[in-house]
């Protein structure tokens, strides 16, 4: 039932799914696209490392991928996907002219979804390839359902503990900088403590949509880190863009003016802030950036709140007057 509803899904969705269909073949490859071109977008890659860039780079919905390849076979190239966070949620299906019933086990140990021999019969790979799509939504529905914070309606500290992980290792590997932001939202204690806790729930809720607004590409996250704590994520970003995201995101709460009579840091609902930010490297683990957001935190909140303070100690902007 539930997979009758995920095809259902995918039917109405107006995205249409990307697939990588690899072959060193290219007779092979303009076969397939013929069979997919109507209803998915179709990408193309003739050996391994071609792949291995276009899955990172594109993040296809589902893999078609040869077997028997010169140089990198398919085998080698499903072991190297699998083993990459970026691409390891990726279903893949080998095509093949293979009918070893060994050849077929070992690629299902590799983490294959499915075998499809060649010469490809056009109604039974559609067929199996909108099944793979659709049990890849239904497990994307219930992972986001798991990673979800039920009060703000963004991640929580699981997605965030992941995400940190994968985004350092990406970071690294494109030898661009990666930005920790912390939010506190100031003296939330005693806005529960006067508003109650339904209202403080629909103040952090408020809270994440107002940073959510600013924080606009779909690479950065925002999480509920823990209480009133919420932390974003902001890959290729350095401190200087960090800084003015975190003085837009200040200005537009203080514009939505949430009552906090208790309040000494501001008027209405305001926030703290804490920035770190690094270019990974081998030797730097990405903790670290936790520990130097929170110290960078710990000073704003201890320097007047409503302000932005950041790792290295730089000069930063304190937002009181607003």
């Amino acid at each position: 039932m539930i997979l009758e509803r995920v095809h259902h899904t995918l039917s109405l969705s107006n995205e249409r799914a990307k697939i990588l269909v690899v072959d060193d073949q290219a007779i092979n490859i303009m076969a397939l696209n013929e069979v997919f071109k109507s209803d998915f977008d179709v990408l193309m890659a003739l050996d391994g490392a071609s792949a291995l860039e276009q899955a990172r780079n594109q993040s296809p919905d589902i893999i078609l991928l040869d077997v028997v390849m010169p140089g990198m076979d398919g085998h080698e190239v499903c072991r190297l996907l699998k083993s990459d966070p970026l691409t390891e949620d990726i279903p893949v299906i080998f095509v093949t002219s293979r009918t070893d019933g060994e050849d077929e086990a070992s690629g299902f140990a590799l983490g294959a979804v499915d075998y499809i021999n060649k010469p490809i019969n056009p109604v039974t790979v559609q067929a199996r390839v909108r099944t793979q799509l659709a049990v890849k939504l239904q497990y994307q529905i219930i992972k986001n359902m798991a990673l979800t914070d039920g009060v703000t309606g963004i991640g929580n500290r699981r997605r965030f503990d992941e995400a940190l992980q994968t985004l350092w290792r990406q970071c690294m590997r494109d030898e661009q900088p990666l930005t920790l932001m912390l939010l506190d939202v100031d003296h939330f204690k005693a806005f529960n403590d006067h508003y109650g806790h339904l209202a403080g729930d629909e103040c952090l809720a408020q809270v994440a949509q107002c940073i959510r607004q600013v924080l606009k590409r779909p690479s950065d996250l925002l999480c509920r880190y823990g209480g009133d704590e919420l932390a974003a994520l902001l890959p290729n970003t350095d401190l200087a863009g960090a800084e003015h995201l975190a003085r837009l995101i200040q200005e537009q709460l203080i514009q939505r003016a949430i009552p906090h009579e208790h309040s000494t840091a501001a008027a209405s609902v305001s926030l703290s802030i804490g920035l770190a930010s690094q270019v990974p490297a081998a030797e730097l683990d990405a903790d670290k950036l936790l520990v130097l957001a929170d110290q960078a935190l710990y000073r704003a909140k201890h320097e007047g709140r409503n302000c932005f303070r950041s790792w290295d100690l730089q000069p930063a902007q304190c937002e009181a007057s607003l």
